[in-house]
């Protein structure tokens, strides 16, 4: 991870009762016009995401995966999304969630302070931070973008799908780094 975003300038840890402790990472990138800071949780893939309906988990194999949100740098106290972040990673284990790209995941609160926000679209892995490749007989951890998504948008995406309103977003040209965005047109 450090390879691809560089050096941390700042994390916060996060242990939630019967949880790993899940720290989220800061990385600050100022190279473009447009500053943008990335998240990014480390912890979550301490462990493998186990089905929540098979009898024993499996405490080796399985899918393992980090988060990665990305936003511009200034226009909002994003900084307060460290705690939605560590709540989204200690998912699996807390809800036995096996979290998946076209997945959905909701706060239920703002992801920061004013954020237009309260759950992400589970991106693709493999363009930002390539995959981890672990000793055998794991599985390589995949670092998932996170895309926030209004409570509309959300919506939207339960009846059409995460292709579809990805497709809105491009055909809008939405600005998925933007932390103050409203909602795409969803008619």
């Amino acid at each position: 991870m450090c390879t691809a975003l560089g050096e941390p300038d700042a994390r916060a840890a996060v242990t939630f009762l019967g949880t790993d402790r899940i720290e989220v990472l800061r990385f600050r990138d100022d190279s473009r016009e447009g500053a943008v800071v990335r998240y990014a949780t480390l912890g979550m893939s301490a462990q493998p995401m186990a089905d929540p309906t098979a009898m024993v988990a499996d405490p080796v194999k399985g899918p393992r995966a980090e988060l990665v949100l990305s936003v511009r740098a200034g226009v909002a106290d994003t900084d307060k999304v460290l705690r939605s972040l560590a709540v989204l990673a200690a998912s699996p284990q807390v809800e036995g969630l096996i979290v998946t790209p076209g997945a959905s995941l909701d706060v239920g609160e703002p992801l920061w302070p004013g954020a237009p926000f309260t759950s992400v679209l589970v991106a693709e892995p493999g363009g930002l931070v390539e995959d981890l490749e672990l000793d055998e007989p794991l599985d390589p951890v995949r670092f998932l973008p996170l895309l926030p998504m209004t409570p509309n948008e959300a919506a939207w995406k339960r009846v059409h799908g995460a292709q579809a309103l990805q497709e809105r977003w491009l055909t809008n040209g939405t600005d998925l780094r933007d932390p103050s965005r409203r909602s795409v047109p969803l008619e």
